[in-house]
């Protein structure tokens, strides 16, 4: 399992692309503000190796690849390790794409349009669990949520775990799409005790990341409430 990122402890991050210029100009940009930067991988195998190998936080992952695509290395990264945050940069801002990505365990998405700063900040928000989007995919992620929220449950669906009242309230506001820094200045909290929360939650739900909770919550209506 991953190590969690601490102040004397740089995010450890892998850049996944198969242009060399740009993945080399990318790992440049992270390393140079700090980050650790523990592989990179030029094709879909190779990055579902190294990934496993090496073990970092956050991927940087481009959903165009040679042998496996973006979308089938997320899959069987976050399969591998359930702790491991995949942020796709890519070209495409297609909703197909950035939904299957999103359905493939990818926390956040961002186009390669993004400037230096916006990557940076995406990164180090993706490895304390915060959903990062190019502005305006945010919300096609939570109406495709919504979407399949209203479809009919399983007959079979087991009862929901109990929340706490705090906890609820935690995953009420990450429905409606808060980050964790935002979520703890509304509710007087500190940003580690949002993560903690959002930790339990998810072992209680048996969930695996953000996504998950933000589709879990949907599903039982969490964002709808006042």
């Amino acid at each position: 399992m991953t190590d969690q990122p601490t102040a004397d402890r740089p995010v450890r991050v892998m850049v996944v692309d198969d242009h060399p210029m740009w993945r080399d100009a990318v790992s440049r940009d992270l390393a140079e503000a700090g980050l650790d930067v523990v592989a990179t991988a030029g094709d879909g195998e190779e990055a579902v190796r190294r990934a496993r190998a090496c073990t970092p936080q956050v991927v940087v992952l481009d959903l165009n690849l040679p042998s496996l695509s973006g979308a089938e290395v997320c899959r069987q990264v976050v399969a591998h390790d359930p702790a491991v945050r995949v942020l796709v940069l890519s070209a495409s801002g297609e909703h197909q794409d950035v939904l299957e990505a999103v359905k493939s365990g990818a926390t956040g998405y961002l186009v390669k349009s993004a400037g230096r700063e916006e990557l940076l900040d995406a990164v180090r928000r993706t490895a304390v669990g915060d959903a990062v989007f190019t502005p305006g995919l945010a919300g096609l992620v939570l109406g495709e949520f919504r979407r399949l929220a209203a479809e009919p449950a399983p007959a079979s669906a087991p009862a929901a775990p109990q929340l706490t009242a705090r906890e609820t309230e935690v995953l009420r506001l990450v429905a409606k799409g808060l980050s964790y820094r935002q979520i703890a200045d509304r509710l007087v909290l500190s940003h580690r005790t949002v993560q903690n929360h959002v930790q339990n939650t998810l072992g209680k739900l048996q969930l695996h990341n953000r996504v998950e909770l933000v589709r879990y919550a949907i599903e039982q209506g969490l964002d709808d409430e006042i």
